[in-house]
């Protein structure tokens, strides 16, 4: 199995920031997790949405959303596992 973090970034409050990620095999199975790596206690910070693009018949690339849900800014680690 791999796993790893495939980027860090911020994310302005109540804004949504986007990044892609490219050439990812297309046999591989990579679920994304993403995680607030700035303390703040009592709610949900983020909430994130993955989108696939077939790049072409080798690569996929994926488009990943994350949204910040709360007042503060946010610094967030994009993290992926291979289940293949």
């Amino acid at each position: 199995m791999r796993v790893g973090v495939q980027f860090t970034g911020n994310v302005p409050a109540g804004q949504t920031r986007r990044w892609f990620t490219f050439n990812w095999p297309e046999a591989w199975h990579v679920a994304w997790n993403v995680v607030p790596t700035s303390p703040r206690t009592g709610a949900p910070q983020i909430d994130w949405d993955v989108e696939v693009e077939r790049a072409n018949a080798n690569f996929i690339t994926y488009w990943i959303s994350i949204r910040n849900v709360s007042p503060d800014p946010v610094n967030i680690e994009a993290r992926y596992v291979v289940l293949n």
